[in-house]
């Protein structure tokens, strides 16, 4: 069957239930690659007129949109002072009686983290740097990164970014660190932390260094289908004011932050529309943006498994893991560490939103914040 010319609709959550195997580690492959899967013959998908919007609105792709999408704060300047007002502060103040202040709750967590090894994951946007309007221009503080690099000195460190690796390796610029892009299809280990005939799907290269690394690529055969994925949104949303479509490597964001709200269903229709041509893809929603992802059983909770047993830490009580993320994405990470009492997710957010984490950070400063009082209690000797 020609996979390309099916009639299926867009797959918009994991279509299968998540197999507990870890996906590369015991040898289990992701999905049947059989069949053909793509054609580089086709570029432009026919759009729908003007008011044929049927689709998006009943598959809950705009409602998605919307609850992804926050309003921004209001802020009133004064002379010397700049004070954050939040339309919800009382909704806030509830929501973080259930997941506290991370800050607040900083001896408890460090409670868990005696006589145990201290692992660090990070998201990249919106956790180390500020969601902005241009993604090129989300750059990390100084601080943060000299933060950073202090707390990869003392504990084992990783970046789990929707973005692609090189891009997150080149805004970043700390070789101390491990990086997974591509919502972790994409990870980079120095080639003395693992042994790639240990893991299928694991390649020998050479980082922007070129120091020899190992590379764990469980999508590696959908970098075609993605390549042309990327230029067909490009060409069909050019058109439309304020989008954005970036090509991570093994997935592909269409942003919207700058698209007018009226404009939501046509971009939305138009990758329904081309992905109604790949049902071998599937569509996830983030802060103002929709990422198309290939359909396989991986995602950043899957890259912690990996990124833990690649470094021996895996399923052992002696390791407590801490992962900071902001977007929904992230939630797969939180999941996996609530489920096997391996550690704390703490999401970074200044609205009341569903979670799987424990704790909560309002913003990147306060991140920051988290990272020094660690390497603090370090230093001290204290943990």
């Amino acid at each position: 069957m020609d996979l390309k010319s099916s009639k299926a609709s867009p797959v918009l959550t994991d279509p299968v239930p998540i197999d507990k195997s870890r996906l590369g580690i015991r040898g289990v492959l992701p999905y049947a690659q059989s069949g053909p899967s793509f054609s580089t013959s086709v570029l432009a998908i026919p759009r729908r007129k003007p008011g044929k919007l049927d689709d998006v609105r009943s598959n809950g792709w705009l409602d998605a949109m919307k609850s992804s999408s926050p309003p921004r704060k209001k802020i009133m300047k004064d002379v010397n002072v700049e004070v954050v007002l939040d339309d919800g502060d009382a909704a806030y103040d509830s929501w973080m009686s259930k997941y506290p202040s991370a800050l607040k709750s900083f001896g408890k967590i460090m409670n868990s983290a005696k006589n145990r090894r201290i692992v660090i994951f990070l998201d990249y946007d919106g956790t180390l740097s500020p969601i902005v309007d241009d993604p090129d221009r989300a750059f990390m503080s100084a601080d943060m990164r000299s933060a950073v690099k202090s707390v990869a000195t003392y504990f084992p460190t990783a970046i789990i970014s929707g973005r692609s690796r090189d891009k997150v390796y080149e805004l970043v610029g700390l070789t101390e660190l491990y990086y997974a892009g591509s919502h972790g299809m994409d990870i980079m280990l120095p080639d003395r932390d693992t042994e790639p005939t240990n893991h299928s799907g694991c390649i020998k290269s050479t980082d922007l260094l070129d120091k020899e690394v190992n590379l764990f690529q469980p999508a590696s055969e959908f970098l075609p289908m993605i390549d042309e994925v990327f230029r067909t949104l490009v060409e069909n949303t050019k058109d439309i004011k304020g989008a954005k479509v970036e090509n991570h490597k093994f997935c592909t964001s269409v942003h919207y932050r700058n698209v007018d709200e009226k404009s939501w269903p046509i971009i939305a229709q138009r990758v329904h529309d081309i992905l109604n041509s790949y049902p071998r893809l599937r569509l996830t929603h983030g802060r103002k943006v929709l990422e198309v992802r290939p359909v396989i059983d991986w995602d950043k909770g899957k890259a912690v498994e990996f990124l833990l047993e690649s470094l021996g830490l895996s399923n052992s009580p002696d390791v407590l893991s801490i992962y900071i993320g902001d977007d929904r994405t992230d939630e797969d990470a939180f999941k996996a560490l609530r489920s096997e009492s391996r550690g704390y997710g703490i999401i970074v957010s200044a609205v009341p939103k569903e979670t799987n984490a424990f704790f909560s950070l309002r913003d990147p400063s306060e991140v920051k914040k988290f990272l020094e009082a660690l390497v603090r209690m370090k230093e001290q000797g204290d943990l």
